[in-house]
């Protein structure tokens, strides 16, 4: 049987670094290495991976660079650099998007929260009389009620059989939806707690610095539950 060389591994023409990850890969997703070379490959494609632009203002100012081209607007539409600021234009795009989505989403519980820190502020004897439970309940149902003023304002200016307007309609289903969380847990930060109840007077308005606080669930009832941020479900 001929001898190898295991040398001539070397030898083998391989991919650029940066399409390892075209390579077979493992059961647990990484690329098959047949040998040495293969892993000191590998190693350098997530070396490539980790450092390649994925900003479109980087890959615009990378390519703008190169070669002391100037302008990105005279490339060849089919040209490598042009697909690359097609795929960053795109990715970036993606990005706005979901930012945009996660903003609107996120809007509701930063008013919610925004209303009990001012509850907390304004009065810093609100838990004194009757236990922080039960004022934590009274502050949830000021706040369910808080739309009732202007729905009932709507009700009296509509006409005797026109239909309801569209605020009117997207009143009365908060309503609804806010109500049955609470007979089934609303959704609060924890002011039972004085670490969480002094990060909540200092609270800024950011979304990141909310996952320092304790959240729970309270029912009409008084029992109180531990919570998650941001919440899932009913947990």
């Amino acid at each position: 049987m001929e001898s190898r060389d295991p040398r001539q591994d070397d030898k083998i023409a391989r991919p650029h670094p940066c399409l390892a990850k075209s390579w077979p890969q493992t059961k647990g997703g990484e690329p098959f290495c047949h040998s040495t070379i293969d892993k000191k490959f590998f190693a350098l494609s997530r070396l490539c991976q980790s450092t390649m632009p994925k900003n479109l203002a980087k890959v615009q100012k990378q390519i703008s660079k190169k070669k002391n081209k100037g302008a990105t607007s005279s490339l060849h539409e089919n040209s490598r650099d042009a697909k690359r600021l097609r795929r960053a234009g795109a990715r970036s795009e993606k990005l706005e998007k979901l930012a945009v989505e996660r903003g609107k989403a996120s809007q509701p519980l930063l008013q919610r929260i925004a209303f009990f820190q001012s509850a907390v502020q304004e009065d810093s004897q609100i838990f004194a009389i009757s236990g922080v439970v039960a004022g934590m309940q009274a502050l949830i149902e000021i706040y369910l009620d808080r739309d009732s003023t202007e729905l009932y304002a709507l009700q009296s200016q509509r006409r005797p059989g026109r239909p309801a307007s569209t605020r009117e309609d997207v009143l009365r289903q908060r309503g609804n939806t806010e109500g049955k969380e609470y007979a089934s847990g609303f959704w609060l930060p924890d002011m039972e707690d004085p670490e969480t109840l002094e990060k909540l007077k200092a609270w800024k308005g950011e979304w990141t610095s909310l996952n320092t606080m304790k959240f729970v669930r309270v029912k009409p009832n008084g029992t109180k539950h531990a919570s998650i941020f941001p919440p899932k479900g009913q947990s």
